[in-house]
């Protein structure tokens, strides 16, 4: 069976929000939304990416910070609603040069910062 991107149910503004993880260690990388064109972008280049809200443009993982995300495998959740891309991350996944975006835990009621910038 071929998969047709069009398949999946994408929000009122033709956005899937899409969690990349690290394909090696499992580790949860970052969300970002892809929509049907990011998708099969993706599945057609090996690069990962991604819809900017902000920009309303493509961007691709990496293309200007060199931290590429090379695609190892895409899932769809059983609701069709949720991407899980698993990747090879060169260099840190977040804009704040941290491995992960999600660096920040919240533990006995206080923010606690769990990894700093990479240098």
């Amino acid at each position: 069976m071929s998969f047709d991107a069009s398949t999946l149910k994408y929000d009122t503004n033709g956005l899937v929000p899409a969690i990349a993880q690290d394909a090696a260690t499992g580790e949860v990388l970052m969300m970002a939304w892809m929509n049907q064109q990011a998708v099969e972008r993706t599945l057609a280049s090996g690069r990962v990416t991604y819809w900017s809200r902000s920009r309303q443009s493509f961007w691709i993982k990496g293309e200007s910070s060199g931290h590429v995300q090379e695609l190892v495998d895409l899932r769809v959740d059983c609701d069709r609603d949720c991407l899980l891309v698993t990747v090879r991350q060169t260099g840190p996944a977040c804009h704040t040069n941290r491995r992960s975006c999600f660096y920040t835990a919240v533990r006995d009621g206080a923010e606690v910062e769990l990894m700093q910038p990479e240098v």
